[in-house]
């Protein structure tokens, strides 16, 4: 008896967590330093918070699979969530001591395969 796959085999995180850790291999490939992944307070959560060449930088996966019916990844990035992104960063930034960094907000856009393979990744530097 042959198994049945259905569309939705792998789930939302199991999804997420594949393209986050794509978007963490590929920034490592560029000379990124990683410092925190997931980070969450109250005002929300910072996927990857990276640094390169003395700047601070807070990375924003998003990611799709199948087809793009729902839109692209980069489309997925409306004023609510640059405000979030934003909100937190600043609660981080001040916890951690760093206001006087030199930060950068940058997008990774991942599109999945059915199979969770990565079928491409972008990245969108200073994307807000």
């Amino acid at each position: 008896m042959k198994e049945q796959y259905s569309k939705e085999r792998y789930n939302r995180k199991q999804k997420g967590a594949t393209a986050e850790e794509a978007a963490v291999q590929y920034l490592v490939s560029r000379g990124y330093s990683i410092l925190e992944r997931n980070w969450r307070c109250r005002s929300g959560e910072l996927d990857i918070i990276a640094e390169n060449k003395g700047i601070l930088i807070f990375v924003e996966v998003r990611s799709r699979s199948g087809t793009l019916l729902q839109g692209t990844p980069e489309e997925s990035v409306n004023a609510r969530k640059i405000h979030q992104v934003r909100s937190t960063a600043q609660v981080y930034l001040h916890m951690k001591g760093y206001e006087e960094r030199m930060i950068s907000f940058d997008v990774i856009t991942v599109i999945l395969n059915e199979d969770l393979s990565i079928a491409s990744l972008g990245h969108i530097r200073e994307a807000f």
